[in-house]
C-alpha cells in the first residue's frame, strides 16, 4: 500500500497493492492491521454507498459538527468523481483551503478525510457509485454544510451546473457556517 500525505495535515491519498490479470484484478480496499502500520488508527464502523446516475452531480461540501464528526474513507466502485476536501479546523494554518484529487475504478485511489474537514464529490461519469466507511455514525442534528462554489474557497469543479440536491444548494458560505474544530 503507497499513502501520500496531501498538503492538508492529517488528509492521506491511499493507493492499495492491486494484484491483476486477465481474468481482472483483486485488492485488499481495507485491512486493518497494514492501516495501522501506516499510521490510520481509526475505528471505521459504518459503510455508505451512493450512486449517481448521470455525470455532473455534486454532492457537499458536507460534514458533521463535534462530537459526532466523522473520518471518511472515501472510494469509487465504479465511474469517477473530482473529490474535494476543504479544511475547516479554525486553528489550522491551512484553515479554508482545499485539495482535489480524482478518484476512478481503475486507479483504486482511496481518500482519508479525517475530523475537521467538509468533503464533497462530483461524478464524471455517469453511473458512479461511491463507497466510503466512516468511524462515527450519522447524526442529523450534527450534519451541516458549506456552499459547493462558496467564492471564498474558489474550488475549481469540473462543472459550472452541477446536479444538486435542494440541501447542497441551500448551504451556507464558508464564513457563516457553524464549525466547532480547533
Amino acid at each position: 500500500m503507497k499513502n501520500t500525505r496531501l498538503i492538508l495535515n492529517g488528509a492521506f491519498l491511499i493507493e492499495p497493492m492491486v494484484h491483476g490479470d486477465s481474468r481482472g484484478f483483486f485488492m485488499e480496499s481495507y485491512n486493518e492491521s497494514l492501516f495501522k502500520q501506516h499510521g490510520i488508527t481509526y475505528n471505521f464502523i459504518q459503510d455508505n454507498q451512493s450512486l449517481s446516475a448521470e455525470a455532473g452531480v455534486l454532492r457537499g461540501l458536507h460534514y458533521q459538527l463535534n462530537p459526532k464528526a466523522q473520518t471518511k474513507l472515501i472510494r469509487v466502485l465504479t465511474g469517477a468523481i473530482y473529490d474535494v476536501i476543504v479544511d475547516i479546523r479554525k486553528s489550522s494554518p491551512t484553515f479554508g483551503q482545499w485539495v482535489g484529487v480524482i478518484l476512478n475504478e481503475h486507479n483504486h485511489r482511496q481518500l482519508l478525510v479525517p475530523k475537521g474537514f467538509a468533503h464533497g464529490f462530483c461524478t464524471l461519469m455517469p453511473n458512479t457509485q461511491v463507497l466510503y466507511k466512516v468511524d462515527e455514525y450519522y447524526s442529523p442534528e450534527n450534519d451541516r454544510g458549506i456552499l459547493w462554489n462558496d467564492p471564498a474557497l474558489g474550488i475549481d469543479w469540473p462543472t459550472s451546473n452541477p446536479i444538486l440536491s435542494g440541501k447542497d444548494q441551500r448551504h451556507p458560505l464558508l464564513k457563516d457556517a457553524e464549525m466547532n474544530f480547533d
